[in-house]
């Protein structure tokens, strides 16, 4: 019997876009099963691609703006809105990690004042509405270069300005600006994690971003002293919050400096493209990112589509990169299988949309019956 399925990959990172994914595994399913109805849905959970992948499913346009990388240099970035004034934004356009050359990722160098000129602009400053994506970060200022460019003043003991985040270990206090956002904002974020800690931003991100262990204390110092000045002037322990610890941090800024709420960017991007009633619909989901292992199963959009379908009675296939921990994912889908069960490591990185393809197509030959 024909199935109805789903196919709604995240990006593989590195090597695929989720639309390429997408069509991937569509073209090798289709290869296997051609009666089958293939639906696809490329999916975001706040990391790179949620900017676009957003704007398809709330009919945005695209609007080019003026702002900075997070290193400082002069960009043309992409936001979008919508018909009714919706803004998007996707901070890995204007401060990600992959914007900068090799020699100008220096995590004490870089900053998120893109995000704050972004905000500033023409065309974000009449939104009815702001929502940002903030993964794929190169920066672990805590929001600091965003708060600045939006106006904020950061004062020493001496009551003289800060203008650099690792600075930040001898803040006394914070100012707001004269006028602040007139538009409300939510962070999409793909991680929970808190500011500060073992779990915290600097300690499990900062050395993807280039900072070494003995650079730790340093960074964990000034975003400490950033946490403490805003509570004993606000009285809140924003440092806490699930998600302060995006983008190095930037969930704490965004939400203190620019009174955004943080939400889980799959749950955001879930509701704007319809999901569950695909989902109804649907009696095989097919999904998958770069690489699967516990942290799939933690709250990213991978993971969090598995329990979806589940909840829903589809049976759940995740392809990927390359797999670790099957043990933990197996408990949330009913196969998971990767591009290096097919090939090397460095093939399938060279020719990912290939293998996906393949394994994709292998996959739609060996599925077990649906009832």
């Amino acid at each position: 019997m024909p199935l109805s399925v789903l196919i709604a990959p995240d990006k593989f990172k590195g090597t695929l876009t989720a639309k390429q994914a997408a069509n991937a595994i569509a073209s090798g399913w289709k290869a296997a099963r051609p009666k089958d109805r293939l639906t696809q849905l490329p999916i975001s959970d706040g990391g790179d691609g949620f900017g676009s992948l957003m704007a398809n499913a709330l009919h945005a346009s695209p609007i080019t703006i003026r702002s900075k990388d997070a290193a400082g240099n002069k960009i043309e970035a992409l936001i979008w809105q919508t018909d009714n004034r919706v803004t998007l934004i996707e901070s890995a356009n204007l401060t990600g990690l992959a914007m900068i050359p090799e020699e100008q990722r220096n995590p004490f160098m870089v900053d998120s004042a893109g995000l704050g000129l972004a905000l500033q602009s023409d065309a974000t400053q009449n939104s009815s509405h702001c929502f940002i994506g903030i993964g794929g970060s190169a920066t672990n200022d805590g929001g600091f270069g965003m708060a600045a460019a939006l106006g904020w003043s950061f004062l020493d003991n001496s009551q003289q300005p800060i203008s650099s985040w690792p600075d930040l270990a001898q803040l006394k206090s914070i100012n707001p600006p004269e006028t602040q956002l007139s538009f409300p904002v939510t962070t999409a974020v793909d991680v929970q994690n808190p500011l500060l800690g073992p779990n915290g931003c600097t300690r499990v991100y900062g050395p993807q971003k280039g900072l070494r262990e003995k650079d730790i204390p340093k960074a964990e110092a000034a975003l400490t002293r950033l946490a403490e000045i805003w509570e004993a002037q606000t009285g809140e322990d924003a440092a806490s919050l699930p998600g302060a610890g995006a983008a190095g941090g930037l969930g704490f800024g965004l939400h203190c400096f620019a009174g955004a709420e943080i939400r889980s960017g799959f749950e955001i991007y879930a509701e704007a493209a319809g999901l569950e009633e695909l989902l109804h619909e649907a009696d095989v989901v097919v999904t998958g990112e770069g690489a699967m292992d516990r942290q799939t199963v933690m709250g990213k959009g991978v993971g969090e589509l598995a329990k979806m379908a589940r909840e829903n009675n589809c049976q759940c296939l995740g392809l990927s990169g390359k797999v670790e921990n099957r043990t933990a994912l197996i408990e949330h889908m009913d196969d998971c299988r990767a591009l290096t069960d097919l090939t090397s490591p460095a093939e399938a990185e060279k020719d990912a949309a290939k293998w996906l393809e393949k394994l994709a197509r292998d996959t739609a030959r060996s599925l077990k019956s649906v009832t």
